[in-house]
């Protein structure tokens, strides 16, 4: 026998969508659970990467993408001289502002993607080699584009973050949950 429940309770293909970015955004946090500001702009590494750096850019990363499938101009936007300070922070930017920043980003794409008529709904791209040929893609495309995008971070945030202090995710997991730094 099969038992209907209402795609709300279970989440329907949006919501899916919406919780598998989250859960990305999720690792991401968690590998900068209890750092300073100080620890966040560390390079432990011989990598240019740090964990504040990570998550500034997907944040703005995430930003860019919003305002294209918006078809709005990004407040954000970085120049070829620039670029490379999405992966920093920067001046009087800190782990905290940059993470409500990011909260603020993830609340309104969440918003945008709820509200859109239809996920096949599609938008244009700038041309750019690293993007798809046709120079258009839909709705679904973008929040899967942004699981690839931020999960591919997360995994960059797990080296930095263990190769700072030792710990792993499944200890930064474990410290989300008891609330602990």
């Amino acid at each position: 026998m099969v038992t209907h429940v209402s795609s709300e309770a279970h989440g329907d293909e949006r919501g899916a969508l919406i919780a598998f970015v989250e859960a990305q955004r999720g690792g991401i946090r968690r590998s900068v659970i209890g750092l300073t500001d100080e620890q966040a702009k560390a390079r432990p590494s011989a990598s240019e990467l740090t964990l504040g750096g990570l998550v500034k850019h997907v944040a703005e990363t995430e930003l860019n993408w919003l305002r294209m499938a918006q078809q709005k101009p990004n407040e954000k936007v970085r120049t070829q001289e620039t670029w490379g300070d999405s992966f920093r922070l920067v001046e009087d930017e800190t782990l905290a502002g940059t993470l409500a920043f990011w909260d603020e980003v993830a609340r309104e794409t969440e918003e945008f993607i709820r509200g859109v008529p239809s996920l096949d709904d599609t938008f244009p791209l700038p041309e750019a080699p690293w993007f798809p040929k046709d120079g258009v893609v839909s709705m679904r495309w973008l929040m899967l584009h942004l699981v690839e995008e931020i999960g591919r971070h997360a995994g960059h945030a797990d080296i930095v973050r263990e190769s700072l202090d030792g710990k792993t995710a499944f200890e930064l997991v474990a410290l989300e949950q008891t609330g602990g730094a």
